[in-house]
């Protein structure tokens, strides 16, 4: 528990304390992001008055993680394990995508940053690299830090073969760091939501641990790979998220950029896959799927029927056309996201009290 306690911690400070040293080093190079437009060429008015602000924020969130959990293992004298390392492997090599696609935005002032097919071709290679280690480097146990069977609580009877496990490996990727984007369009909404859902899979990690297998004395017990090293991770990303939001929240002072939010996305679909609930991502990332489905409606309404689902894409802008603050909608969705992380938390715990 030291060892989350600290990562955790360590993380908080690098962000809250690194952020505004980037944000300065971004206005004076004048590096600011070109205000975007919807998946269907509408303009986001309300946002007028947010051009100049700085992005790439990302690379805050992405400091306070790396420097959280390798700083909480030196510290504790512990060396990280091959679940952590894959996790952030996952993490910056998306982020690395993100930096390229928020490099177009700033200098090209292009708003769309990389070309879409472009981006998701970048996932894919980051999402499949991460598909074929995770199944390699078994331990003592014989256990990879992933498997190829389908997961909820803890693995199904459904193993896939490695062709289906790569692509639904790229699916959970490519899904979660396209919705986590999606999100990140008021200010401090993503990283709030992501604050709750890192929290929710340090919870899980560490029940995990203390039911994990390898000790032997439960009937069902969680056959998970360094769980323990799962709650470092989360508990950094939560905190790295936590520091970043007192600059991000409104009114946002820097953005976190496509760097931060395909990053959080690859943390996210890293842990379900390295926890071992995937099916449980719907709820863990509640918000996120939320909003991402409404873009999928607007855009399939929109080329069937020339008509719009909302007044605007995605669901948030929405509210915003209503006439809605940009606060009461973010603590709103917060509270959305809340009741998913709950309900996922809440599904987690019953599922092993009724062994």
């Amino acid at each position: 528990m030291r060892l989350i306690f600290i990562g955790s911690v360590i993380a908080f400070f690098i962000s809250i304390l690194g952020t505004p040293l980037l944000i300065r080093f971004l206005r004076q190079h004048g590096y600011s992001q070109a205000i975007r437009v919807s998946t269907i060429g509408e303009l986001y008015p309300e946002h007028q008055g947010k051009r100049g602000t700085p992005s790439m924020g990302g690379l805050a969130i992405l400091g306070g993680l790396i420097g959280g959990y390798f700083l909480a293992h030196l510290l504790i004298w512990r060396l990280p394990t091959v679940s952590g390392l894959l996790a952030l492997f996952l993490t910056c090599g998306l982020g690395v995508v993100g930096i390229a696609d928020d490099y177009l935005k700033i200098f090209k002032q292009r708003s769309t940053g990389v070309r879409a097919r472009t981006k998701l071709l970048g996932q894919a290679a980051v999402a499949l690299s991460f598909g074929v280690l995770s199944i390699q480097f078994a331990d003592q146990y014989g256990r990879t830090p992933a498997s190829q069977a389908v997961s909820l609580f803890r693995d199904t009877t459904l193993v896939l073969p490695i062709a289906l496990f790569l692509i639904w490996v790229w699916f959970l990727i490519t899904g979660t760091t396209n919705a986590v984007n999606l999100t990140d369009g008021l200010d401090g909404l993503a990283a709030g939501a992501s604050v709750m859902t890192f929290g929710a899979y340090t919870i899980i990690s560490v029940w995990q641990q203390g039911q994990n297998c390898e000790f032997g004395q439960f009937a069902r017990c969680y056959d998970v790979r360094d769980p323990l090293d799962l709650a470092v991770f989360a508990a950094a990303a939560a905190g790295a998220c936590f520091g970043f939001l007192w600059w991000n929240t409104s009114p946002a002072k820097i953005f976190m950029g496509d760097t931060g939010s395909l990053s959080l996305g690859g943390a996210i679909a890293a842990l379900a896959i390295l926890s071992r609930t995937e099916l449980l991502l719907p709820l863990f990332a509640g918000l996120f799927v939320i909003v991402a489905l409404s873009v999928i409606g607007q855009v399939g309404s929109f080329k069937l029927t020339g008509k719009r689902m909302f007044r605007m894409a995605p669901l948030h802008h929405h509210f915003e056309m209503l006439g809605w603050p940009e606060v009461q909608i973010v603590v709103r969705f917060w509270i959305i996201q809340g009741l998913c992380v709950a309900a996922g938390v809440g599904l987690f715990y019953a599922e092993w009290v009724r062994q």
